[in-house]
């Protein structure tokens, strides 16, 4: 393999652990958290601290590999060495595609905001603008992208941390005007339809926490990877249990569930309740703030991946090109560009090209999820053999609990056949899967003609 430039390492450890704080926030929970409690019921605190539990064992298990051997690729390289370059391929060309549909989906959804402010903008005006913004961010440097996740990740978090403080004050009747109003939480029913409700609940939630990993990435381009990987992957599971299941947990207890909304963000509903002036305005910035950090963190997740995979020959060669400040600059455009056409179709082709996009890419989560749990069986084998010293940071209850979390992720999977909305995700989701499979061999013969080719006789 030929020695290619790396992105510089510019991310400063305050960027990695605002990152891995932000990282967990996106604009589906102050928004989309209305649509499940209404789906399942105040069970639905239930269903996020099961797909949190999922997630918080993946990224254990990713923690233990990244801190083992910090790789810039992250997971994508751990599947190429422990299970081979198929799974490489497949999973770093799966995130890719996942990552540039939802920097689409959230330059739409950022401009959904806006133009509920400006009307007199085009929808489409402000989409391109959120883009090119961002893009002119990636580009500039690491830093510069690090720097405004830091401020944008700050947002979210001191939102979610003022609502849990004014929160756990309104239910115990500590705040004006509030009452003790706990019991709210089993007030007409804890299940909406019975008990499969939770499950359906998972199956929803369980993509709002996909992100989390972007830390493993990030933490390559860190002057101390190790040392930044084992502090984001630990701190998981509180971030978990903090701003997802303590936050839907207090929304029951502020608002009996019938009367949360749906249409509007069920944390600017509880921010009223609080007496809190202009509380829509308020939650509407911080949704607006949430998918710029989406968007941002978007690009440079798919840039990161695609400059990877052109270490092994799996992407175009000129990929490998990075600017004088070390960023792949041309790795980002080409994420950007697939952006820009996927934000394109959302107004010329919506329920056709755009649905495909969003909707082909909805279970990659979970494919990721799988494999990554695979990686880890076999790494931590050969890592116990070979290098143990290396074995710094550990998956909890190895293998049982990777087994058990390889058999959640399928349980999940197979669920989203029952669901009626995530039936056709999974359906597409699967059929990107079967393109990216039969694509590798194909890219795999033609690598290995170019190698051959340049040898000399």
């Amino acid at each position: 393999m030929t020695t290619e430039p790396r992105p510089r390492s510019n991310l400063r450890q305050r960027h990695v652990r605002m990152i891995a704080l932000g990282g967990i926030i996106g604009a589906s929970l102050f928004i989309g958290s209305g649509a499940v409690i209404h789906t399942v019921g105040p069970a639905a605190v239930l269903s996020y601290a099961i797909g949190g539990l999922l997630v918080v064992l993946v990224m254990r298990m990713l923690g233990e590999m990244a801190a083992a051997s910090p790789r810039l690729g992250s997971f994508m390289e751990y599947a190429r060495e422990a299970l081979g370059g198929w799974a490489g391929f497949t999973i770093g060309w799966l995130y890719w595609y996942f990552w540039v549909g939802v920097v689409a989906f959230e330059a739409v959804a950022g401009a959904k905001i806006l133009v509920g402010w400006v009307p007199a903008v085009p929808q489409w005006v402000f989409s391109l603008v959120l883009m090119l913004l961002l893009t002119a961010t990636n580009l500039a440097s690491a830093r510069s992208f690090g720097e405004t996740e830091f401020w944008l990740a700050s947002i979210k978090v001191a939102t979610i941390v003022v609502f849990l403080v004014l929160g756990v004050l309104f239910v115990l009747g500590w705040w004006p005007h509030g009452t003790f109003s706990v019991g709210n939480i089993g007030l007409d029913g804890f299940f909406a339809t019975g008990g499969f409700s939770v499950v359906h609940g998972v199956v929803i939630v369980i993509f709002s926490y996909f992100g989390t990993e972007i830390v493993t990435i990030a933490a390559a381009e860190s002057d101390e990877p190790a040392k930044a990987v084992t502090n984001a992957t630990t701190t998981t599971a509180w971030r978990v249990i903090l701003f997802y299941v303590g936050s839907v947990a207090l929304i029951v207890m502020i608002t009996p569930w019938r009367d949360v909304p749906t249409d509007t963000s069920p944390f600017a509903a509880a921010f009223g309740r609080f007496g809190i002036p202009a509380a829509q305005t308020i939650v509407s910035v911080v949704v607006l703030t949430a998918a710029l950090s989406v968007l941002n963190s978007g690009l440079y997740t798919a840039s990161r991946m695609l400059f990877a995979l052109r270490r092994h020959q799996w992407a175009p060669r000129w990929i490998a090109d990075t600017s004088r400040r070390g960023v792949p600059w041309k790795a980002i455009l080409l994420s950007t560009v697939v952006g820009y056409v996927a934000v394109i179709m959302s107004y010329v082709a919506p329920d056709t090209i755009f649905y495909f996009i969003i909707n082909s890419a909805g279970a990659v989560a979970l494919f990721v999820y799988a494999i990554i749990a695979g990686s880890q069986l076999k790494m931590r084998r050969t890592l116990e053999t070979e290098s143990p010293e290396l074995l710094t940071l550990r998956m909890w209850g190895y293998p049982w609990l990777t087994w058990v979390t390889l058999a959640g992720t399928l349980a999940v999977v197979i669920s989203m056949l029952f669901v009626e909305d995530a039936r056709s995700q999974l359906s597409l989701s699967v059929i990107s899967l079967a393109v990216i499979l039969l694509l590798y061999p194909l890219v795999r013969r033609r690598s290995r003609s170019r190698s051959n080719a340049a040898v000399p006789s």
